[in-house]
């Protein structure tokens, strides 16, 4: 039984890898052009977000 289940840090690297994955395909499509402008905005706007937000620490799980 136990083979059959995955530990949770490799179900945590899977999902970071696919995330990065995402992120990728977001960046390459932002970098050509091929983003639509809502889109584009929303994106802008996440990232003056996170600029300005305070950084908070992250706690070991």
């Amino acid at each position: 039984m136990n083979s059959a289940t995955v530990s949770r840090e490799q179900a945590f690297a899977n999902a970071r890898a696919v995330l990065d994955q995402a992120r990728a395909r977001r960046d390459a499509d932002r970098a050509a052009g091929r983003l639509a402008p809502e889109v584009e905005l929303i994106c802008r706007r996440l990232e003056r977000q996170q600029r300005t937000a305070p950084r908070t620490e992250r706690r070991a799980a």
